[in-house]
């Protein structure tokens, strides 16, 4: 019950700004009192501010508060191939700090931690880690990793616990990435999309059906390299050039594999959108994989194509998971 109150006073006055008390007791439905007790506490914690009182209506005049934004700080690392990115924020979403450092990857979870320890060290503040992984998660732990063997079966979330006494979140990159898209073009509780890219570590895909992230079963959803498109080639596979490396898509062969997974997500999900990276596509690119993707299913079941910044929507998503656990957090 502790965590619900906390959590509805923190978000009241995030979203309106600020209230009175009783104000706040009216809009959580909980007695005057309680409020009381629980707005005193975090006013002298320096999480709540006094902000002037109300103009008087017969009576004493009311106290308003309103919710100090860098009283917690996050901090959202996305790791690839060859540098990990970061972003400490506050409870607003507000940037404070962003940085690059080398590729945690290739150098293991310990060199990370070390980064993770500067980080606090100069960000005292800092209540929340999110990290974000092109792998599969599982409540924590990196489950699939092609590549970086450092990393595979690391228990990500409980090691990083154990170390920093911090609440962390681990998830699948292009997860935040699609809810990061998702919460930034404000969609209905009912939308479905695809988030796909292609990015360093071979292709991978963000799902969002009704305004929630699928996962799957195993944690395993999205890992569409995998989708045997041909009698003898896996989407992965199709698109990879002779060196190996996955292309930009430019040949009629990789196109047609593209279209070949837009119409499987058409026919097994029927999505709203398909959202492509922006360094990835070109819109006369998204019209050849319409076309194309007309010739497998008619085109009235097709989503719409899009593209958008992918390095903002992942850092968007990381942070959103960040300030929800934020808000959600108990206070001592």
């Amino acid at each position: 019950m502790k965590k619900v109150i906390l959590r509805g006073i923190r978000t009241t006055l995030l979203a309106s700004g600020s209230a009175t008390k009783v104000e706040l007791s009216e809009k959580l439905e909980i007695s005057f009192p309680t409020v009381s007790k629980f707005v005193a506490r975090l006013e002298k914690t320096g999480e709540l501010m006094s902000v002037g009182l109300d103009d008087s209506s017969g009576g004493r005049r009311a106290r308003r508060y309103a919710y100090n934004p860098d009283y917690q700080l996050g901090v959202a690392l996305f790791l690839e191939k060859t540098e990990t990115q970061y972003m400490i924020y506050n409870l607003l979403g507000e940037v404070k700090e962003t940085g690059a450092a080398s590729g945690y990857l290739q150098d293991g979870f310990e060199a990370l931690a070390m980064q993770i320890e500067s980080l606090l060290g100069l960000h005292p503040r800092i209540r929340t880690l999110v990290f974000g992984i092109p792998g599969s998660v599982d409540n924590g732990r990196i489950i699939y990793i092609p590549g970086y063997e450092k990393f595979r079966n690391v228990d990500l979330k409980g090691y990083m616990e154990a170390r920093f006494a911090l609440p962390v979140v681990v998830e699948n990159d292009m997860n935040a990435a699609v809810l990061g898209y998702y919460d930034k073009i404000g969609s209905s509780e009912n939308s479905s999309m695809i988030y796909l890219y292609f990015g360093q570590n071979g292709p991978g895909a963000g799902i969002l059906v009704n305004g929630n992230v699928v996962r799957g079963s195993t944690s395993f959803s999205g890992e569409v390299s995998f989708v045997p498109l041909y009698d003898d080639r896996n989407f992965q596979q199709a698109l990879a050039a002779a060196d190996g490396t996955v292309t930009a898509m430019q040949e009629a062969a990789e196109v047609d594999a593209v279209s070949r997974l837009v119409a499987s997500f058409a026919a097994i999900l029927n999505p709203n959108t398909v959202v492509f990276c922006r360094n990835e596509v070109t819109e006369d690119l998204l019209d050849a994989i319409a076309t194309r993707s007309a010739f497998y299913i008619a085109k009235e079941h097709l989503p719409k194509l899009t593209a958008s910044d992918w390095r903002e929507d992942y850092l968007n998503g990381l942070t959103k998971l960040g300030r929800n656990r934020m808000i959600s957090g108990d206070d001592d």
